[in-house]
């Protein structure tokens, strides 16, 4: 019996032995056969490579989704000192005072799109817009064709994420959208050309979009600055010149060159493109936090769960402006039509110089000044430290070089007297330390004068406060613990006028519609926003008039 157990086992064994053979006899042929098939060319066969890997990465993605969803990780709060621009520069959000965020000159060209055409950065870009349902009579099949044949170098994915921020930029606001399209007809080809000289991928251009959408003015309320959002030991770090009379940082060419610095070493740190530009947004230190929470995942959608929230919308954010440059006339968009010169002038200046002196001489406007030159603060070009350049257009380049002597004396001693040049140097001083913080639920002004290394009393004089302060409420705080001088337009006397029963009241910069209320006993900010026609999205400006019924 035990031999014929044993003869039975052994042909047991010997027929499995032999199916597996014939089994694996024929996956060879099989696979031999799909690779040597002329009815698939290689070209087929990658894309059918590339859409299952669209299907894991989205597979993947709801998995981490489900996975992560109660999970909060202590990145979410970023460190100021690790970041070129920390929070995503919270483009949207509650109801917020232009001018508490955006420093914006009233007579610069490229600001009054932004003001009359009411384009700001703070509008640009909802925080939350991975957790809004958003829905397109456009397929996700559609999408994902244009992204292949957008032949990128760097890798463009398609998933749910995606998707929203795509649709958000191509339909959910077409006016904002098209004005960006008419910027980027001017400045991304100067960027192009800066990434190409660094032998960079072109695409990164689209980065200058989620940052700033093109406002070289821009700040942030983390107190980053310009159209590439440098925050200032970023900036110094990548040679970018700050001092009483220059920031560099709203120099978009001098800022475009800082970021390609940034981004190729950074890509050569993370040997990936999709991590480099999410570096961009949080700093290098909290991808490799995430990196290392996530077990060693070395791409983008593997730290996804463990990035700050701002930064897990910014790959996105993106992709989808990328795709944006490329498809918008499919989405029936048409680029706004902003006047700008076919050509500007280099001009390197050696001596002190203010723009009323070139102005006197050449007939350009200050409007134009500021437009080509935002990096000097005071209209002044501070040339005898270093050498610096100005930008004409074309057709004042002749007068400035044939009059460049008798500019450089004109006035020259009410331009550059030593009581003016002491008042730019305190007054810079002081908004060098300046930040705007956001209050969370549970802070108190103890802690936030804690967090800050400051004093209440400060917090409250710089932002006309009294204790109490309210969630989502941003104070501006100097953290060298002294702020602007008490002559500066922040604490001037505010200006009213009274007919009747109301009173006039003019904006000043930095107002906003909750601060103006509190000024008068017994007037709320809804009363305000009833009689001068206002609603929560309105924005209030310097100068405005705003009519205000007096207390019985």
């Amino acid at each position: 019996m035990k031999k014929v157990l044993t003869i039975m086992l052994m042909l047991s064994l010997f027929t499995g032995v032999a199916n597996s053979a014939s089994k694996q006899t024929e996956e060879r042929k099989e696979r031999k056969a799909l690779f040597t098939t002329k009815k698939e060319s290689k070209r087929d066969l990658e894309k059918q490579r590339d859409s299952l890997r669209l299907v894991v990465k989205e597979l993947q993605n709801r998995l981490d989704s489900i996975q992560y969803s109660g999970y909060i990780s202590i990145s979410d709060t970023l460190s100021i000192g690790d970041t070129i621009n920390p929070g995503f520069m919270e483009l949207f959000g509650e109801e917020t005072d232009l001018f508490d965020t955006v420093a914006i000159s009233t007579d610069s060209l490229l600001s009054m799109w932004y003001n009359k055409r009411e384009l700001s950065i703070y509008e640009f870009h909802p925080d939350d817009i991975d957790s809004i349902p958003l829905t397109s009579n456009i397929p996700d099949s559609v999408y994902i064709k244009r992204l292949q044949k957008m032949n990128s170098f760097i890798a463009l994915p398609y998933n749910q994420s995606i998707r929203n921020h795509i649709i958000y930029y191509t339909e959910k606001m077409p006016d904002k959208m098209e004005t960006i399209l008419g910027l980027s007809n001017y400045y991304l080809p100067i960027f192009e050309e800066i990434l190409d000289s660094y032998g960079l991928p072109l695409e990164l251009k689209a980065m200058a979009i989620i940052e700033s959408a093109l406002n070289t003015t821009a700040v942030s309320r983390a107190n980053a600055k310009g159209m590439w959002q440098f925050m200032y030991s970023t900036a110094k770090r990548y040679d970018l010149h700050i001092n009483s009379y220059v920031d560099e940082r709203f120099d978009p060419i001098a800022s475009a060159h800082a970021a390609a610095k940034y981004l190729r070493d950074s890509y050569l740190i993370f040997g990936d493109w999709a991590l480099a530009i999410a570096s961009y947004n949080c700093g290098a230190g909290n991808v490799n936090k995430a990196i290392r929470r996530s077990g060693g995942a070395k791409d983008f959608w593997g730290i996804y769960p463990y990035l700050p929230r701002e930064t897990r919308g910014y790959v996105p954010s993106f992709i989808a402006a990328l795709y944006t440059l490329n498809y918008y006339k499919e989405h029936n968009l048409y680029p706004k039509q902003i006047p700008m010169p076919p050509h500007v002038d280099t001009l390197k200046i050696n001596k002190m110089l203010h723009f009323e002196q070139i102005m006197h001489y050449t007939g350009i406007t200050k409007e134009e000044l500021k437009n080509f030159n935002p990096q000097y603060l005071h209209e002044i070009i501070p040339g005898t430290e270093r050498e610096y350049i100005l930008r004409l257009p074309y057709q004042y380049t002749a007068k400035f070089i044939d009059n460049e002597a008798e500019i450089y004396k004109y006035k020259d001693s009410v331009y550059f007297n030593a009581g003016a040049m002491k008042k730019i140097q305190a007054g810079a001083t002081a908004e060098a330390t300046r930040i705007v913080h956001k209050v969370r639920k549970g802070e108190t002004l103890s802690h936030i004068a804690q967090k800050y290394r400051v004093s209440v009393n400060n917090i409250k004089r710089w932002n006309n406060c009294g204790t109490k302060i309210r969630i989502g409420q941003r104070l501006v705080i100097y953290t060298n613990n002294k702020g602007p001088a008490k002559s500066s337009s922040s604490t001037a006397k505010p200006k009213t006028s009274t007919s009747g029963n109301y009173v006039y009241y003019t904006v000043r910069k930095g107002d906003t519609l909750w601060d103006i209320a509190k000024m008068f006993p017994g007037v709320t900010m809804n009363d305000i926003m009833k009689l001068n026609n206002l609603n929560r999205n309105s924005r209030i400006y310097p100068g405005t008039k705003l009519k205000i019924k007096k207390a019985n």
